[in-house]
C-alpha cells in the first residue's frame, strides 16, 4: 500500500513548501516549481507538497508499507517544527494501491461523455461491432469523448500527415481519418490482420478508407522505415507499453514545428503513480513520462482524460 495523503489545514502553505524544500535540500534531493509546487525525494520515497489557498497537500508514495512510514514521519517531524506560530495536525489517509486509483470519477467521466459532440452512427456501430468481436479486449478501444479530442486536434493542427501506433479495431484511426485536411494520408501501424478488418467496412462507409495507410508490421520497423524528415503533423500512440519510449523517439524526431503527438495510458490505471509496480511497462511509462516533461523539443501537458492522455507540441 504505497500512497497516502494529507492534506493540512493552514493559512501559510507557500511558506512551509519552501522552508521545507530548503532546510531538506541539504541532506536530500529537492525542488521547487515556479508555482510553488515541491518535490521530496528521500531514500525510503517521495513527497510533494502542494500549496492550495487554505491547505498544503502531502502525497507520499514509497515501494512498501514500511518506507512509506518513514517518509510521512519525516515529513511530519519536520512541518510540525516549522510550525512555529500555528499548530499544524498532519493527519494521512490511509495507504491505497496504486491500481486502485481513480484517475476519472465514474460520475464525472458519465458526465463528459454526454457533454461532447455526440459520435455519429458509424462510429457508434463500429464501437458495437468491437465489443461483439473482441470481448473482454474491447476495453482497448477509445472512448468517443477521447475520439472527438483526436478529431479536433488533427483539424486544429491542419494536419495533412498523420501516424498512428496502435489501431486495434480502428476507432481512433478513424476519428483522426475525419480530422485530416483535404488530400492527407493517416499512416496506421498495426500487427494484427484479424482486429484492424474489423474497422474496415466501416472506414469505407465513412468515406475515409483512401486516406488510410494500413501497414500490418512491427510499428518501429514501419516508423524507422520514414523520411528522416520532420513530417507529420500529429502523431497518437496507443499500443505495447514497453515500447512507448522507443515510438516517442522515432515520432518526434520526425515531427515538424507545432506538430502534436498524443500518448495514451499514460496512467496505466494509476499503476504509473504508485513505485511498488516494478514490471516492464510501468517502468518504460513512468521512464517516458519523467522524459517528455524535461525534453527540451517539446511543451507538454498531461491531462486526466480517461486513463491519462499526454499531448507533446514539437517547439
Amino acid at each position: 500500500m504505497p500512497l497516502a495523503t494529507a492534506r493540512v489545514a493552514t493559512t501559510r502553505p507557500a511558506r512551509y513548501v519552501k522552508q521545507l524544500v530548503s532546510h531538506m535540500g541539504h541532506k536530500v534531493t529537492t525542488s521547487l516549481t515556479p508555482e510553488g509546487r515541491g518535490v521530496i525525494r528521500l531514500t525510503a520515497g517521495t513527497c510533494s507538497l502542494t500549496p492550495t489557498p487554505d491547505q498544503l497537500v502531502l502525497t507520499a508514495t514509497a515501494v512498501d508499507a514500511e518506507s512509506l512510514a518513514q517518509v510521512q514521519d519525516v515529513i511530519t517531524r519536520h512541518l510540525v517544527r516549522f510550525a512555529t506560530q500555528e499548530e499544524l495536525a498532519v493527519e494521512w489517509s490511509a495507504a491505497i494501491d496504486g491500481g486502485d486509483l481513480e484517475p476519472t470519477h465514474p460520475v464525472i467521466g458519465e458526465y463528459l461523455l454526454s457533454h461532447h459532440t455526440p459520435a455519429d452512427e458509424i462510429l457508434g456501430e463500429l464501437a458495437m461491432a468491437t465489443r461483439e468481436a473482441t470481448a473482454g479486449a474491447a476495453h482497448m478501444q477509445i472512448s468517443s469523448d477521447e475520439g472527438a479530442l483526436l478529431t479536433m486536434l488533427t483539424r486544429l493542427t491542419g494536419a495533412r500527415f498523420a501516424v498512428e501506433v496502435g489501431v486495434f479495431t480502428g476507432y481512433s484511426a478513424l476519428c483522426i481519418a475525419r480530422g485530416l485536411a483535404d488530400g492527407g494520408r493517416l499512416l496506421a501501424c498495426d500487427v494484427s490482420e484479424e482486429w484492424t478488418a474489423v474497422g474496415r467496412p466501416y472506414w469505407e462507409r465513412a468515406g475515409v478508407a483512401d486516406r488510410i495507410d494500413l501497414r500490418i508490421a512491427p510499428a518501429l520497423e514501419t516508423l524507422r522505415a520514414l523520411d528522416a524528415e520532420p513530417v507529420i503533423d500529429i502523431a497518437f500512440i496507443d499500443a505495447d507499453k514497453h515500447n512507448y519510449p522507443l515510438y516517442y523517439e522515432e515520432i518526434v524526431r520526425r515531427l515538424r514545428p507545432g506538430g502534436l503527438v498524443v500518448l495514451d495510458n499514460v496512467f496505466l490505471g494509476g499503476r504509473v503513480l504508485d513505485p511498488t509496480y516494478q514490471e516492464e511497462p510501468h517502468l518504460a511509462m513512468r521512464q517516458l513520462n519523467d522524459l517528455i516533461t524535461v525534453d527540451e523539443r517539446v511543451e507538454s501537458v498531461m491531462i486526466p482524460v480517461r486513463d491519462g492522455l499526454t499531448i507533446a507540441r514539437r517547439r
